[in-house]
């Protein structure tokens, strides 16, 4: 995975500290985007969370106001994110990232709420995943730090506001590029950037306050039959 520096330059970074495993996960990336692999179930069904269909048309990352989004990003995003690196990355790109340990630079580790904390769209202030869910803190920020960004379990993504299309692309409900779901053994695993997640609520409201309506959905994955 090709990542960003802070100025928005194209530098070499890898999909996590240990080089070895970094060429794996970027090598998986490439394939399935050379490739096409297909997120899609087999015999014509497309999984579906829970009762929440999580795949996403190609159509959501359309150019809307603001590149793909609906809107430039946030000013003052949370944790002393580069709001010139998140603009781009969220907006005007659909394969490069934030470098390798970007979170580590922050004030995200210093700062974040343990218990939990909730990771919102640094265009929408929606809420996009919800961490550690299942784990611990430190399970969360340990596999995090291997791979050299945020990494989220399925059961941490709010379905509601996140999609996944079909070459493993993680975006939002409006087309702010997130990251990637790079599968390893354990299951789904999004490596998401934290500049596309460092938004606030909007509104002025607790940025870890998790709106009732956005449960998490995760637990469960099953095949239901599409048209």
């Amino acid at each position: 995975m090709t990542s960003l520096g802070a100025a928005g330059k194209t530098s070499s970074a890898s999909c996590g500290r240990n080089v070895f495993g970094a060429l794996i996960a970027c090598a998986t990336l490439a394939m399935c985007v050379s490739a096409g692999v297909s997120m899609r179930g087999s015999g014509g069904t497309t999984m579906s969370l829970a009762g929440i269909t999580w795949r996403g048309e190609g159509d959501l990352m359309s150019q809307k106001q603001h590149g793909t989004c609906v809107a430039p990003v946030q000013q003052g995003l949370r944790w002393g994110c580069s709001v010139k690196t998140a603009d781009n990355i969220c907006c005007f790109n659909r394969h490069f990232a934030e470098y390798a340990g970007y979170f580590e630079s922050t004030s995200f580790l210093a700062e974040a709420n343990q218990e939990r904390t909730v990771f919102r769209d640094s265009v929408t202030g929606l809420p996009l995943f919800v961490a550690p869910v299942g784990r611990s803190w430190d399970a969360f920020v340990s596999e995090s730090k291997v791979h050299g960004w945020p990494s989220f379990r399925k059961q941490e993504v709010i379905w509601d506001n996140v999609r996944v299309l079909d070459n493993g692309e993680t975006v939002s409900v409006n087309g702010t590029h997130l990251g990637h779901n790079l599968p390893d053994a354990k299951g789904w695993r999004f490596c998401i950037n934290l500049v596309s997640v460092a938004g606030h609520a909007l509104g002025g409201g607790d940025d870890d306050a998790l709106p009732v309506e956005s449960a998490l959905q995760g637990s469960d994955v099953r095949s239901e039959t599409t048209d």
